[in-house]
């Protein structure tokens, strides 16, 4: 259990190149869920806070000026670090995770998320064969990063997209107990609810 100070911070990190992509409305879908439920269980969760990498994405490759990122970006990496319920979604891309959110977090140090960031891997596929790449290298990543990591990645096939409230409540069903259990209370070491990177159309 994480000693918190309500509310629980949540950050959502859409790593989809392309706006409005069916990812991020898988993303935008999950952590509703999530919250909803985590809240039915006595969890004061704030609104999640939205890092689109469609809108961000473009500025990563120029990420440092005069040796230090630039002030929207260090917001950014501050949303990602802090204590509080983290998702990270992001398209199967060659097998893999994608490149825009891969220079996000290379912006972190080793070790860059702390024990206190509760981590969710959530990940869109085409095929069943990379269903299992969310765990292999998603979570993989984010447990790398130092996050605590609790529950299996969230695999959604673009064939389940049509039944994705099924799909979601079957993976929360099993995870939000063993998530709700990790975050303990009420979390939130942190000052700054305010969303720094919007979506803008959906």
């Amino acid at each position: 259990m994480i000693d918190f100070t309500a509310p629980v911070p949540v950050t959502l990190v859409v790593g989809n190149p392309r706006a409005g992509s069916r990812t991020h409305g898988v993303a935008r879908f999950a952590t509703k869920l999530i919250c909803a439920d985590l809240r039915e269980r006595g969890l004061d969760v704030a609104e999640p806070d939205l890092v689109d990498l469609a809108e961000l994405g473009p500025r990563l490759p120029m990420r440092v000026v005069g040796g230090k990122p630039e002030p929207e970006i260090e917001r950014v990496l501050h949303l990602l670090r802090r204590p509080g319920l983290l998702v990270v979604a992001s398209p199967t891309f060659k097998g893999a995770y994608s490149g825009v959110l891969k220079l996000l977090l290379d912006l972190l140090p080793l070790e860059g998320l702390g024990p206190d960031t509760v981590a969710v891997a959530l990940m869109t596929a085409g095929w069943e064969q990379h269903r299992h790449v969310a765990d292999t290298y998603l979570r993989t990543l984010l447990v790398e990063l130092g996050a605590t990591v609790p529950a299996p990645a969230l695999a959604v096939l673009e064939s389940e997209f049509a039944d994705l409230s099924t799909v979601v409540t079957g993976w929360a069903t099993r995870s939000i107990p063993v998530l709700a259990g990790v975050l303990g209370g009420v979390p939130a070491r942190c000052e700054d609810h305010r969303p720094v990177v919007e979506a803008s159309t959906r």
